[in-house]
């Protein structure tokens, strides 16, 4: 699951950790723990595969291998590897699916729009 060479990584959350409340951040984190609350970001979020989230996320783009309860918005994209467990809603322009990922819920996938002058 090394997707991410970690040098842009601001935070980790490990296994065995468990956080309540809200977590704001630049760049990206990894988190392997158990987290409750708000995710919110421009950044990447990579949650490995002991994580358990429940949680509403809105961040640029997320890697999930654990499992989530809760709504998922990535203006980027949400790849969901192998093991993943999902229960929530997904919002992403771009949404990729491993074999093997569980899914409980709704998917809205918009492209976003191109900025179109304003003829007046």
């Amino acid at each position: 699951m090394a997707r991410n060479s970690g040098d842009d990584m601001v935070a980790f959350l490990g296994k065995g950790t468990t956080f309540k409340g809200v977590i704001t951040y630049e760049g990206a984190i990894r988190i392997d723990g158990k987290m409750e609350g708000e995710i919110i970001s421009l950044g990447d979020l990579v949650i490995g595969e002991s994580a358990s989230i429940d949680a509403k996320i809105s961040v640029g783009s997320i890697i999930c291998g654990g499992k989530i309860n809760g709504d998922l918005q990535a203006s980027k994209k949400i790849h969901l590897l192998s093991k993943s467990t999902i229960s929530g809603s997904l919002n992403t322009p771009r949404l990729i699916i491993d074999e093997g990922v569980s899914f409980n819920g709704h998917c809205e996938m918009k492209t976003p729009s191109p900025n179109i002058a304003d003829p007046s």
